[in-house]
């Protein structure tokens, strides 16, 4: 058995997509009209096109908006991506005008930061020392 998907909810696929394309780096792998505006819009990682896919999940569902929320105000990350050099991405993710709501901070052999996605998540993104 193995993660084939994973998503996170976001308020805007378009804008979701910008986001995770052009700032993140992802490349897009998927993507299937559902009908009205919503789509099976999925992103992976340039190293690894085959690998896990990260679906960009519409956040229409009424218990969605509160679940974000509640993450959000207790500064909970949606989800955690792996980085090489967490703070190397964190300086190259800030000059790019990504907010940051944690600056790196060691913890247990793992260098870790918070970001906003601008969709409605917090995402970690850690390395290991």
């Amino acid at each position: 058995m193995r993660i084939n998907v994973t998503s996170v909810f976001v308020d805007d696929q378009d804008k979701a997509l910008s986001f995770y394309t052009d700032v993140l780096g992802f490349v897009k792998k998927t993507e299937i009209p559902l009908g009205g505006d919503a789509r099976w819009l999925t992103v992976v990682s340039p190293e690894d096109t085959d690998g896990t896919e990260l679906l960009l999940e519409p956040d229409g569902h009424p218990a969605v908006g509160p679940f974000k929320k509640a993450l959000v105000e207790d500064g909970i990350p949606a989800t955690s991506f792996a980085v090489d050099d967490a703070r190397a991405e964190y300086a190259r993710l800030r000059a790019l005008g990504v907010r940051f709501t944690q600056e790196p901070l060691e913890m247990g052999g793992v260098t870790m930061a918070v970001l906003d996605d601008t969709c409605g998540n917090l995402i970690q993104i850690a390395s290991q020392v």
